[in-house]
């Protein structure tokens, strides 16, 4: 297994089969893959719906949170049972473009020195108060953590598992892996792919939300970039 593709859900009965369809045509032709369902609490028949596609796709996979637990935690949960040496996350709201993840892997065939790469949405598809929340609320982050990636909320990264599940395991874990990253000396790179509207469901956050906790968790991943200690050239000394 090369790929596991995570998807974090919360209330998404319209728009997860059509998610799953769009995901296993983009990637037929690529190498061996997994999907991987984290369902974090729904009250709809989001799961229900993909525990009925079980059979249909061989490779994909539902997990589910017993009670709602976040972004960041169910991407978590579904990087400790993929069995993927990388994980593709998308978000299950449909304005992902699933045909994205193909060039986002070629990226990494290109350079495998690559640890990360970030999605970056071009001509975002959401409404104006939340483009302007979310170029300030970025233009904040860059200044301060000076990550270079200008779209961190953008639902669609590759990242190595191994690295993935060696961050700490934070509620705002998800906005913040371009940053992480980086402050290991890792490179990772930035590749526009397509942000399509939303067509069916609600959006989880609000611009109100963000600006709540946004500001306390920049500080706490401050902290944590400055304040983690790396250990270069580890090897065991074996034996003659």
């Amino acid at each position: 297994m090369q790929l596991s593709v995570l998807i974090p859900v919360l209330d998404e009965q319209d728009n997860i089969l059509p998610l799953l369809a769009e995901i296993y045509a983009a990637l037929a032709a690529g190498p061996a893959f997994e999907v991987i369902v984290i369902d974090d609490g729904s009250t709809d028949a989001t799961a229900a719906r993909v525990e009925k596609m079980l059979p249909e796709y061989p490779t994909l996979r539902l997990i589910r949170h017993g009670t709602r637990a976040g972004k960041s935690a169910a991407l978590v949960t579904g990087a400790r049972a993929a069995q993927g040496v990388w994980l593709a996350f998308i978000d299950g709201d449909l304005q992902n473009d699933p045909a994205d993840i193909p060039f986002m892997v070629d990226a990494i065939d290109a350079d495998p020195a690559l640890a990360l790469v970030c999605g970056i949405r071009r001509q975002r598809q959401d409404t104006l108060s939340k483009r302007l929340a979310s170029r300030f609320a970025n233009g904040i982050r860059r200044a301060l953590l000076r990550d270079d990636c200008p779209d961190t909320g953008c639902g669609l990264k590759l990242i190595r598992r191994d690295l993935f599940l060696d961050l700490p395991s934070i509620d705002c874990l998800h906005r913040f892996i371009p940053a992480l990253v980086k402050g290991r000396g890792l490179p990772y790179a930035n590749h526009p792919v397509t942000d399509r509207p939303r067509v069916a469901g609600t959006s989880k956050y609000t611009n109100l939300h963000r600006a709540a906790v946004g500001l306390w968790d920049l500080f706490g991943v401050m902290w944590l970039i400055r304040r983690q200690q790396r250990p270069s050239g580890v090897a065991e000394v074996k034996t003659p």
